[in-house]
C-alpha cells in the first residue's frame, strides 16, 4: 500500500474508500494545497460505498460515491465561508458539521468517534490560522490619508493668486502612492514567483489602495483571495 494512503489510517479508516478517494484527489489538489485529515462513514450495517470529508490546508471537500463506486461528486468549501465546525457524539459513531456564511449546515453522519475529533481539531486550526493572518496584516497596515482634508488645502492656495495653467489644480494621486499604483497595476512578476513575504508586501500594498480609494472593495477581495492562494 502506497505511503500518502497509510498515513491515513490511524483511525480504521476503510483502506478501500481511502484508496479511491486518494487516487481521485491527485488531480483536484490545488497548488500548495496539502491533505491534512480523511474522515471516512461506518455505518451500523456493512458500508459497501461510505461517504467521505476530507480536510486539506484550503478547503473542506465532501466526497460521495455513486454508479455502484465508479465515480464520485465532490462538493468544497473554503476555510475563508466556514463560520464554524461542530460535532455531535451519537451511540453508534458521530456527526460531523460545519456552517458556512451564507447559513448554510453541511453535516456528514456516522463518522467514528476518534475521526471526528480529529477532524473538528484540525479544522479548528485552520480558522485560527487564517484568523492569525488577517489580524496580522491589519496590524501592520498604517491610517489611510485624508485626501478630502489635503485638496480642500490645496483648493485654498490656489485662489491666492492668479491661475495661468489650469493643469496646476488638476488633482493628482501623491507620489507615495504612484509606486504602489504602478507596482499593483504592472504585477511584473507572476504570483507564483513570489517569495512569502513579496507576497504578504503585494497584500499590504493592496489594502492601501483601497484604503485610499484607488481600488474597489471587490477588486480588492479577488487579489487578497489570489495572494493567499500562494501563501
Amino acid at each position: 500500500m502506497k505511503d500518502q494512503i497509510k498515513k491515513f489510517l490511524n483511525e480504521d479508516q476503510d483502506p478501500k474508500a481511502i484508496e479511491k478517494i486518494t487516487s481521485k484527489l491527485q488531480d483536484l489538489l490545488m497548488k500548495n494545497e496539502e491533505v491534512g485529515y480523511i474522515g471516512v462513514q461506518k455505518k451500523p450495517a456493512i458500508t459497501v460505498l461510505p461517504d467521505s470529508i476530507v480536510l486539506t490546508n484550503k478547503r473542506i471537500i465532501l466526497c460521495k460515491p455513486k454508479n455502484l463506486g465508479l465515480s464520485m461528486d465532490f462538493v468544497d468549501y473554503d476555510w475563508e465561508d466556514v463560520a464554524g465546525t461542530f460535532v455531535k457524539e451519537n451511540i453508534l459513531g458521530s456527526e460531523f458539521s460545519f456552517s458556512t456564511k451564507t447559513d448554510l449546515t453541511i453535516s456528514i453522519d456516522y463518522i467514528p468517534k476518534t475521526q471526528a475529533r480529529k477532524l473538528y481539531t484540525f479544522a479548528k486550526e485552520q480558522m485560527d490560522n487564517l484568523k492569525n493572518v488577517s489580524v496580522v496584516v491589519e496590524a501592520i497596515i498604517p491610517p489611510p490619508i485624508n485626501y478630502k482634508e489635503v485638496e480642500e488645502v490645496d483648493i485654498e492656495e490656489v485662489e491666492t493668486e492668479e491661475v495661468t495653467n489650469y493643469a496646476e489644480i488638476v488633482s493628482v494621486v501623491p507620489p507615495q502612492y504612484q509606486n504602489i499604483q504602478t507596482d499593483s497595476i504592472s504585477q511584473e512578476k507572476s504570483m507564483k514567483d513570489l517569495s512569502s513575504e513579496e507576497l504578504f508586501e503585494k497584500l499590504q500594498n493592496f489594502k492601501k489602495l483601497l484604503d485610499n480609494g484607488l481600488i474597489l472593495q471587490g477588486e480588492y477581495d479577488t487579489l487578497k483571495k489570489e495572494i493567499m492562494s500562494y501563501m
